[in-house]
């Protein structure tokens, strides 16, 4: 862990320098890759499939035996806790929802807007080092809550040609029933064109290793919308003299885990705090099975001593965390202060795995710095917004003098046109009434 004591601000971006991916690099192999799946559809998956993840796949989406057989391998007690899981982020998002309201922006003159779903959207669920099923969740309640017409979900399969159960068991709980076993590159490409047995989406979400990031960034340059810039994971946390160095090492644990190019930052105090958090470390480290993939990650990990709170507000939103722990007593009276986080944790008692999993808030958030302009996956997500207006007569009569003065300085007069006519109409039926 590298220590900082009170570091001057023109040295934050040094050292706060997240590991980069150039994925310049990689765009070239995407992109020949992307190519081959649009012009040749299943052949290509087909082919990439048996590439890159060692298996030959004769059909590709699941079958209704295989989502059903998928609950009967599953302990009783993770069922639960993935239901106890979907019930919170449904509860969570479906507060989400806004009521419409018409707004009159001046007599006969009346907006509003309304949401319409995306009608087809792609979900991708890595499932290489780690199958994450949670992340079915995370995407998939949201984008029925939206009432999305048509949900896709693609997922690597294992050498034996399956998915995780636990994953096929999440989406069918959610009523995904379009599930199918292609992962990588080669899964971007087939939701992002379509293929014989994949349907074309207009929206792709999900996270993924450094080569579907790239090929998701390649598609949202030819039509396909994503949900964000993704990059390697991270965590900030920020204790103060109350906070328990062991907590604070779990929550540093969980985050360098994902892999070993994710990032864990650590604000505090003093120097003896962060001593304890290493010895804490080290303890924990010796039970985690993916111990080598944490040390990796942690050779990169930050701690800085800060002077006050003020100097590590600063810090925080200059660094602008995906996962931000205020591990502290009174942690609300910074909330306010906090403007560049992907989702923040307040208190001991609030480890950034409960959001990950099962607390309601979505875990699809945005990393490397995007949280300064991104905000997490929601149900907005999967919604896009029209608006609506309508005018009275009088309406018209009230607003329409000012759009024709505009028109006329912009000189576009067929728009001034397009009043001037009505109103010259309406004129007109009052002269007559006369």
């Amino acid at each position: 862990m590298n220590i900082y004591i009170n570091p001057s601000n023109k040295d934050w971006d040094v050292i706060l320098k997240r590991p980069t991916i150039d994925l310049s690099e990689l765009k070239e192999t995407v992109t020949t890759v992307l190519n081959e799946v649009r012009k040749k559809g299943d052949e290509a998956v087909r082919a990439y499939t048996e590439r890159f993840d060692q298996v030959k796949i004769s059909g590709f989406q699941l079958g209704s035996e295989e989502i059903a057989q998928a609950e009967g391998q599953l302990s009783t007690s993770l069922k639960q806790a993935i239901q106890t899981a979907k019930d919170n982020i449904s509860r969570f998002h479906q507060s989400q929802k806004v009521n419409m309201e018409v707004i009159e922006t001046m007599p006969g003159v009346k907006c509003w807007r309304q949401s319409r779903p995306i009608e087809k959207v792609g979900l991708y669920i890595p499932g290489g080092t780690a199958p994450l099923f949670s992340t079915v969740l995370m995407l998939g309640v949201p984008a029925q809550l939206a009432k999305c017409q048509e949900i896709v979900l693609c997922s690597p399969p294992n050498k034996q040609g399956d998915l995780h159960p636990a994953i096929v068991y999440a989406a069918s709980l959610v009523g995904i029933q379009k599930i199918f076993k292609i992962g990588g590159v080669q899964a971007i490409g087939a939701m992002a064109y379509g293929t014989e047995s994949v349907p074309k989406v207009y929206k792709i979400f999900g996270p993924g290793n450094q080569y579907v990031t790239a090929a998701k960034q390649v598609v949202s340059q030819q039509g396909t919308a994503i949900d964000m810039p993704a990059g390697p994971s991270e965590v900030l946390v920020y204790a103060d003299n109350s906070a328990d160095p062991g907590f604070v090492a779990a929550d540093l644990l969980s985050q360098a885990e994902h892999g070993v190019d994710s990032q864990v930052v650590m604000l505090t105090f003093n120097q003896d705090f962060i001593q304890k958090v290493k010895i804490q470390i080290e303890e924990q480290l010796k039970d985690l099975p993916r111990a080598e993939i944490a040390r990796e990650a942690l050779q990169k990990s930050i701690a800085i001593v800060v002077k006050d709170h003020q100097q590590a507000i600063q810090i925080i939103n200059a660094y602008a965390p995906e996962h931000l722990i205020l591990s502290m007593e009174n942690p609300e009276e910074l909330c306010d202060h906090i403007i560049n986080a992907g989702s923040v944790f307040l208190g001991h008692f609030t480890p950034e795995s409960v959001g990950d999993y099962a607390s309601g808030t979505n875990h699809t958030l945005p990393t490397n710095g995007f949280a300064k302009v991104y905000s997490g996956v929601s149900l907005d997500s999967f919604v896009k917004k029209i608006t609506f207006q309508k005018l009275t007569k009088e309406g018209l009569k009230n607003l329409g003098p000012a759009v024709e003065e505009m028109a006329v300085a912009e000189e576009l007069i067929a728009h001034k046109n397009a009043v001037s006519l009505r109103l010259a109409a309406l004129n007109d039926k009052n002269s007559s009434k006369q």
